[in-house]
């Protein structure tokens, strides 16, 4: 998983593929989906972050991981 900010534009965007989208969706105000041809999630763009994340808190956040996964 790759987490990046962009403080100029106040954006994040949040990578938890390496696979290449195919498109993008808007599913709600400032926050897009990044797709695969076969609907996997790739990735997420939040506009306007700060707003709507505490931007501290994503890049301290942990993602536990299973073992043998």
């Amino acid at each position: 998983m790759y987490v990046n900010y962009d403080k100029k534009v106040d954006a994040a965007f949040i990578q938890l593929s390496e696979k290449k989208p195919d498109s993008a969706v808007e599913i709600k105000e400032g926050v897009i989906v990044h797709l695969t041809k076969n609907g996997d999630i790739v990735a997420f763009e939040i506009l306007e972050a700060s707003k709507k994340l505490s931007i501290s808190e994503l890049f301290s956040y942990r993602v536990p991981t299973l073992a043998g996964v």
